[in-house]
C-alpha cells in the first residue's frame, strides 16, 4: 500500500513530474519553490516510499501500427477461480491489451485493446479471446475520439 503524501509541496512535485518526468532536479526545484537539495531529498523519499512507483515513456501507438482503440467488455461463463485465472493469465500475454479491469455490473472485465484496424481486431477476438473456453460473451465499443486521457 502506498504511503500518504506528506504535504502540498509533495503534491506540487508530483504535479510537475506528472507533466514532465524528465525535468532536471534544479528546474523541478525552481518550479516548486525549493532549493535543489531539499527538492532532491523529497524526491528520493517519494521514490523510497513508492509514492512514485517508477518512470515511463509514452509512445505514440501509431509507431506500432495501432490506429484503432477498442473497449471490450467480457463476461466469463462462470466466476470460478480456475476460469478467472485462465482468463487473467491469457490477458497478461496479449500485447494488444493495454489495460484490463475487473469490473462490477453485467460484465466481468473491460479491456482496452489497440489494433491496426477492424481486420486485426477481428483476428484478435477470434484467435485469442473467443478461443478461451471460459469466455461467455464479448461486447465491443470502438473509441471514436479521446476527449481526455490522463496518467497519474
Amino acid at each position: 500500500m502506498a504511503q500518504k503524501i506528506a504535504d502540498d509541496m509533495d503534491r506540487k512535485i508530483l504535479r510537475e513530474l506528472t507533466s514532465d518526468a524528465r525535468l532536471p532536479n534544479n528546474e523541478l526545484a525552481e518550479r516548486v519553490g525549493l532549493s535543489a537539495s531539499a527538492c532532491l531529498r523529497r524526491l528520493r523519499r517519494l521514490e523510497e516510499t513508492e509514492i512514485i512507483q517508477g518512470y515511463t515513456t509514452l509512445v505514440d501507438p501509431a509507431v506500432e501500427g495501432w490506429t484503432m482503440t477498442a473497449l471490450a467488455s467480457v463476461r466469463l461463463s462462470r466466476q470460478h477461480e480456475d476460469e478467472i485465472r485462465m482468463f487473467e493469465n491469457a490477458v497478461l500475454e496479449w500485447d494488444e491489451v493495454l489495460e484490463c479491469h475487473l469490473v462490477t455490473g453485467t460484465r466481468d472485465y473491460v479491456l482496452k485493446v489497440m489494433s491496426a484496424g477492424l481486420d486485426q481486431y477481428e483476428r484478435f477476438i477470434k484467435e485469442k479471446i473467443a478461443k478461451l473456453k471460459c469466455v461467455d460473451t464479448i461486447e465491443t465499443s470502438f473509441v471514436m475520439n479521446t476527449i481526455k486521457a490522463r496518467r497519474i
